[in-house]
């Protein structure tokens, strides 16, 4: 029926929202410390109880109030804070890049210290965090983490992690903060040495000559009402009786074109994948070396993909569709019949 597709993602979305209702606002979680500081606590506990004893008794009050305190000032400190995240305009496999995290404090009066936020990223470990010491009254922080991607495509982020040991250190009180975010990853760029273009037609590049307004010399014709003196060939004037001019050649670029085999075969497993990335690092490579060079290049796949970039448009276009870029599984072929 039409309506099922439509129907199971509202399905899907209230169950989300009902799963998000259900987790706990704040997570906690004991470190070293603390585990060693709760384990004294039952015990003084305990023998206060075994034994009637006053004095352990305040002991175990003051172990207690320890406990309320910092669960108070580590709420403090996480209360009202707002995590922004700024992406750079461009990534690419292999060289590192900052990825900055600004974290403002709305609280009038209370200031939140250490501070880690977490940067979360959808389908991989959370590895990227950054630490505040301090983060006064009304105020915002700035620090920046370093990440080297390993692979092209998108890079989804999701949210950020913020959590603080404040100010014993026996807890770890912690809150996720939805914050999307999105950076495309390039395909890593090698250096690439193109042999010097010829004047001729080239294989993959096509050299077009004909008149323009370019630097070289086409030929040499008669003087036309309105048209530039400078370009007067005085020698050839005063030989002929007439004016004549230098004409000049249009200035072209070769168009280069690049072709991807971007078909996988059904059968293909990870070793078509590892050479379909050698491939597209390949033409990355050599297009980027085109573009720098002056070059036209249109990249073709086997799919039906077309992709072009010259020195106007840069070659961000071009290494972005390749990022994006994810093969083509072929149909298995049908299996004949026996009797054929």
């Amino acid at each position: 029926m039409p309506g099922l597709p439509s129907a199971a993602r509202v399905v899907e979305s209230r169950f989300a929202a009902w799963t998000r209702r259900l987790r706990p606002p704040r997570r906690l979680k004991f470190t070293r410390e603390g585990k060693f500081f709760v384990g004294i606590t039952l015990g003084v506990g305990f023998a206060a109880i075994n034994t009637a004893n006053n004095l352990l008794y305040l002991l175990l009050g003051m172990l207690l109030a320890l406990i309320v305190v910092s669960g108070i000032m580590s709420e403090l400190s996480l209360r009202d804070l707002t995590v922004v995240r700024r992406l750079p305009l461009r990534a690419q496999v292999g060289r590192a890049h900052l990825v900055e995290i600004e974290v403002y404090n709305h609280k009038k009066h209370v200031p939140s210290y250490a501070i880690e936020v977490e940067d979360l990223r959808a389908g991989q470990p959370a590895d990227k965090r950054c630490f505040f010491l301090k983060i006064s009254p009304t105020s915002a922080q700035v620090a920046a983490y370093r990440r080297t991607p390993l692979h092209r495509g998108r890079d989804v982020h999701v949210g950020f992690r913020i959590a603080t040991r404040f100010p014993f250190g026996l807890f770890e009180k912690s809150r996720e903060v939805p914050a999307e975010g999105e950076l495309i990853i390039y395909p890593a760029v090698d250096a690439v040495q193109l042999p010097p273009p010829s004047n001729g037609r080239t294989p993959g590049a096509d050299s077009i000559v004909g008149r323009g307004h370019g630097e070289a010399f086409y030929g040499l014709k008669l003087m036309r009402p309105g048209e530039d003196p400078r370009d007067v060939h005085w020698r050839k004037t005063a030989a002929v009786g007439q004016m004549v001019m230098r004409e000049r050649a249009r200035e072209t670029r070769p168009d280069v074109t690049l072709m991807l085999d971007a078909q996988r075969p059904a059968a293909a497993g990870d070793e078509w994948l590892a050479t379909f990335e050698r491939s597209i690092r390949d033409v990355a490579s050599r297009a980027v070396a085109h573009i720098k060079r002056g070059d036209r290049v249109a990249v073709i796949t086997t799919a039906g993909g077309v992709s072009r970039g010259d020195r106007t448009l840069g070659a961000d276009p071009l290494l972005r569709y390749l990022a994006l870029l994810e093969p083509v599984t072929l149909p298995k072929p049908p299996l004949r019949d026996a009797a054929e």
